[in-house]
């Protein structure tokens, strides 16, 4: 039997990755968290370093977060109530029947949806809840975001795997088993400085992908080609994420 593998864009940046990836706001979490019958045990799958498992122990008893990359759970932030593991979205390992919520943020691209969805029915308990969300363009200012646009799109569009078309339209040619439930309107936010947003466009897979492809660090010349808009590299202003969340109760036998 062959050993089950994972496309693994981020290990090599996991550090990067705990460092710069924005924070979800706490709107996102009471709201996912009204979403099952109970609340004693949240699956966040495909947890990264825990940016989205931390803020469901406030709602749950207990939070298991797992990862294919032990790699970025060496980064996770440690909580009393999160207990992190490494295991493939597919084969998670749980009893079945002994999850209230299943998460999956700004990473169900990169799952064998299927599969996935397979293990969700398995693990989920009677009235249990599956949300997921994503994330694309940053909002600053037209000028800057202009630029970013064009970063994102022509200077490293060739490095994003297909995948990413999945997060451009927000999950929503996905079928997924729930009786689904608008959210609020949501967005994250962070104040940042110029090298702070670097850090952030870093982690990107294709920007990755792009650096290795020619042996340099393309967003050096974004930061300088955004230089003019910013003003001085150390001034904060505020980078808007939207955020777009499917989610629901899983309907039986769906």
């Amino acid at each position: 039997m062959s050993t089950p593998t994972f496309k693994d864009y981020f290990s090599a940046g996991a550090a990067e990755y705990a460092a710069f990836r924005p924070k979800y706001p706490p709107e996102l979490f009471r709201f996912v968290a009204s979403l099952p019958a109970e609340r004693r045990v949240a699956w966040d799958c495909a947890t990264g370093s825990g940016q989205a498992a931390v803020p469901l122990a406030d709602h749950f008893d207990r939070v298991i977060a797992t990862d294919a990359s032990g790699a970025q759970l060496a980064h996770a932030t440690p909580h009393a109530r999160v207990a992190y593991s490494v295991a493939l979205a597919d084969a998670s390992g749980f009893p079945s029947g002994t999850i209230d919520l299943v998460t999956v943020a700004q990473a169900l691209h990169w799952l064998p949806l299927d599969r996935f969805v397979a293990e969700v029915r398995r693990v989920l308990a009677p009235g249990g809840a599956l949300a997921v969300w994503s994330y694309g363009g940053t909002r600053i200012d037209p000028a800057i975001d202009a630029v970013i646009k064009r970063y994102y799109s022509e200077t490293v569009g060739a490095h994003w795997a297909p995948e990413r078309t999945l997060v451009d339209t927000g999950y929503s040619t996905i079928e997924l088993p729930v009786d689904e439930i608008p959210s609020p309107p949501l967005s994250m936010t962070a104040e940042l400085t110029l090298d702070e947003l670097a850090g952030y466009i870093r982690t990107w897979s294709a920007t990755r992908k792009l650096a290795a492809a020619i042996g340099r660090d393309p967003v050096v010349e974004l930061i300088e080609e955004l230089l003019p808009h910013w003003g001085p590299p150390t001034a904060r202003r505020t980078v808007e994420w939207p955020l777009r969340v499917r989610a629901g109760r899983v309907r039986a036998g769906a």
